[in-house]
């Protein structure tokens, strides 16, 4: 009996242990979810106008995506070694209290040799214990890796952003330049601009069917057309001539990287037309505006210089119907401009 007490077994609980490991388990998971949550809603915003960055969030986010998925599969394995490891631990206790047992009724009888098999079986039940335990390392290090990679995704997208606002700022900036740029280049023009219509007006001399309107010069069609025609008058021809110098020697004013065009647009008054030729005010407008046109470019003006346009009707100077009113309206303009 003294042999008895001395070798019995106490029964040792591990399940508080696994219950324990098993709830923080959870939380990890459940926190790793709401970062993977915070992560998308953060990349959600970061979306628009940001594609390489994007790219790789979603690589890094499917590289999360398959991470939680291994930890999902190894907390089932985890939970059903538990459960095993539960009904083992059950089965043992059961078993060392048969065992016990035995030894108080029929210690005499079976002596050393029972003693030694109950031995082994905790031996084995430490065994197992301890892979149990070796299982619960295992995943503490797996959530380790997993909040070091969520480190990494969140200092990615910091600098993501960073980047971002940098690439923001030096848009801004060559938008500034642009428009300054572009301002002095407007400048630039309408220096040449007064300079080119100061020059034809000195060499057309004071008309007063010659006018500058704003940054347009403006011709009365009767200097080169008769009513109804498309076709050069011979004062037409003349005053066009002075036109084609003047543009020749603004050609050679005006630098290279400055690309200008001539416009030549065509307007007519508000009746209409109906001929064979011409079967509206806009089609009259058009072809008066390309006639002037292929003149300049048989007077040696590039033809890359010059555009021709009808606009018929549709922009007079004025909304009266009197002859004067009339009259005016019937023109051709010139308009320097950049391309």
């Amino acid at each position: 009996m003294a042999l008895s007490k001395r070798r019995r077994p106490h029964a040792v609980d591990y399940w508080p242990g696994f219950v324990d490991a098993l709830s923080t388990l959870l939380l990890v998971v459940t926190f790793l979810m709401v970062l993977f949550m915070v992560a998308q809603y953060f990349a959600a915003q970061d979306a628009s106008g940001k594609d390489t960055a994007l790219a790789k969030l979603q690589r890094q986010i499917a590289q999360m995506a398959d991470l939680l998925s291994l930890e999902r599969s190894q907390k089932k394995t985890a939970m059903e070694e538990t459960s095993g490891l539960r009904e083992t631990l059950a089965a043992s206790s059961a078993e060392n209290k048969r065992l016990t047992s035995l030894l108080s009724v029929d210690s005499a009888k079976s002596g050393d040799a029972r003693v030694a098999a109950v031995t082994t079986q905790l031996d084995e039940q430490k065994s197992i214990t301890a892979q149990a335990l070796a299982q619960v390392e295992l995943l503490n290090q797996q959530i380790l890796a997993l909040r070091k990679q969520l480190a990494a995704l969140e200092n990615s997208l910091g600098d993501s952003d960073k980047r971002d606002k940098q690439a923001q700022a030096q848009i801004s900036d060559l938008g500034q330049r642009l428009n300054v740029a572009l301002a002095k280049r407007v400048q630039e023009l309408s220096q040449y601009r007064s300079t080119f219509f100061g020059e034809l007006k000195k060499s057309l001399g004071d008309r007063d069917d010659i006018q500058v309107v704003g940054d347009r010069f403006v011709f009365q069609s009767e200097i080169f057309f008769d009513s109804g025609s498309a076709d050069l008058s011979p004062l037409g021809y003349a005053e066009l001539d002075k036109l084609g110098t003047a543009l020749r020697d603004l050609e050679n004013k005006i630098p290279r990287d400055i690309n200008w065009v001539l416009r030549i647009d065509g307007h007519t008054d508000v009746r209409p037309i109906a001929t064979a030729a011409f079967r509206s005010n806009w089609e009259l407008s058009s072809q008066r505006a390309i006639s002037v046109v292929k003149y300049l470019v048989s007077k040696g003006v590039p033809p890359n210089r010059l555009v021709a346009a009808g606009f018929g009707e549709y922009q007079p100077l004025t909304s009266g119907y009197t002859d004067a009113d009339l009259r005016r309206n019937r023109r051709i303009e010139l308009k320097l401009t950049e391309k």
